[in-house]
């Protein structure tokens, strides 16, 4: 497996991790120093600002997994990642689909998240986002 491949394994299983050690040392295999997170909900920065933003919306879900759609796709300094985030005690109820593009700092850690939303949440008004 390549370096880039283990980091973008390290994002995901950041993501599905339950405790806060555990999406540090996923974080830390990961993420840049400063890591900037677009989405429509918001810019956030730092990894304090995703560990608290994962573990909120965990909070008001219940069971949370992303899941990848297809194998991510990297190129130069660029990685895309497409997703479904699964919801329920089974992760069997499909919330949303979306897809990330990272940027990879020098060293090949992911400096910046930019998310879009291929299927938004149910009842999700993007233009209350803006």
């Amino acid at each position: 497996m390549t370096e880039t491949a283990e980091r973008l394994d390290e994002y995901v299983r950041f993501w599905n991790t339950g405790t806060e050690q555990e999406q540090r040392a996923h974080a830390a295999a990961a993420f840049a120093d400063g890591v900037e997170y677009r989405a429509q909900i918001g810019i956030l920065s730092g990894t304090q600002a995703l560990i608290d933003f994962r573990n909120q919306f965990a909070a008001h879900m219940g069971p949370v997994t992303l899941r990848l759609r297809d194998q991510p796709q990297v190129h130069h300094d660029r990685a895309r990642l497409r997703w479904e985030i699964l919801t329920g005690e089974g992760a069997d109820t499909s919330f949303a689909t979306g897809t990330d593009v990272l940027h990879l700092d020098g060293d090949g850690r992911i400096s910046s998240v930019t998310v879009f939303l291929d299927r938004a949440p149910e009842g999700f008004d993007p233009a209350a986002h803006d």
